[in-house]
């Protein structure tokens, strides 16, 4: 079974407006509300390809019992932590200006809530994958991920972390199976720009000597490297399209690789398929679906 985690789950309120003006009353042209979080989506894509997941993480008030309804309507399982104060984020996507966000704080989540979470992910066991993804609330040590990873390093689980500065770097040592960062938070890693494939490669082989097994490195519309561990380094061209939502496309490629990986046991082919799932988030309103996934797993260029 695929579980994943997700801290801190949102409802994600997606508007166009015409004519933005600040200081002003706007009207949305257009508006779209999903159950969001990067656990979360990923959970979502992995059900679109058919493969059953489930959800865990804390939720609080209205708005959780909304993202849970959402998944459940979804056909998505989910095991959330209920917090009794407090309520889940609500995130606006303003979709008008590009890349313009208002994401809310979340509830607070104390010592007894973690616990709880550990005491269900302990009973994870050999064959299991579980999936840590996106950043944690204030208050959270930026060492929780690791924690997750210490307490399972004995259990056989496969683990993936996608998850920006010390909370990815702090999990290297235990060998985690899957690792996406974007070419932004690698280069924030090391403290450089990076805007090429070529200037990426060695510093996913970095990350690679430093404990993960398989370093995947997002680019958006200049595609994605691999660093595998079959000891090959793989370089996708995205796949041409019109960008329509960049939100969850990063996720999308973490379900489309598991995906692949599960269907074929094969790093190009799940590679692949990672990249033309999150090409088909990104070109799409919604995340990716099946069909829109095999649309474009044909126009994916690899280059090993």
């Amino acid at each position: 079974m695929i579980y994943t985690v997700t801290f801190n789950p949102s409802l994600d309120y997606i508007v166009s407006v015409k004519d933005f003006r600040p200081g002003m009353t706007n009207r949305t042209s257009s508006e779209l509300m999903l159950a969001g979080g990067k656990g979360i989506n990923v959970s979502i894509v992995l059900g679109n390809l058919g493969i059953k997941s489930t959800a865990l993480g804390f939720i609080a008030g209205f708005t959780g019992d909304e993202i849970v309804r959402r998944l459940h309507n979804g056909g998505i399982n989910s095991e959330f932590i209920k917090i009794n104060d407090g309520i889940s984020r609500i995130n606006i996507k303003l979709k008008s200006i590009d890349g313009t966000e208002i994401n809310g704080q979340g509830p607070h989540i104390d010592s007894s809530h973690i616990e709880q979470l550990m005491n269900r992910l302990r009973r994870l066991e050999s064959g299991d994958v579980l999936v840590l993804a996106g950043s944690i609330p204030a208050g959270i040590s930026d060492n929780i991920y690791k924690d997750i990873m210490d307490m399972l390093k004995d259990k056989g689980v496969q683990i993936v972390v996608d998850a920006t500065s010390r909370l990815l770097t702090n999990v290297l040592e235990y060998n985690p199976f899957f690792i996406k960062p974007n070419q932004h938070e690698l280069g924030d890693i090391f403290n450089v720009t990076l805007n090429t494939q070529e200037e990426v490669i060695p510093y996913a082989l970095e990350l690679k000597k430093m404990g993960a097994v398989n370093v995947c490195v997002s680019m958006g519309g200049k595609g994605a490297i691999l660093v595998a561990d079959d000891g090959n380094v793989y370089k996708a061209k995205a796949p041409d399209g019109i960008l329509k939502n960049s939100v969850g496309a990063g996720d999308s490629l973490v379900a489309g690789f598991l995906s692949g990986w599960i269907e074929k046991k094969d790093y190009e082919y799940a590679f692949r398929k990672g990249v033309a799932t999150g090409s088909a988030s990104a070109f799409s309103e919604r995340l990716a679906t099946n069909g829109e996934v095999n649309d474009l797993i044909g126009k994916v260029t690899i280059i090993r």
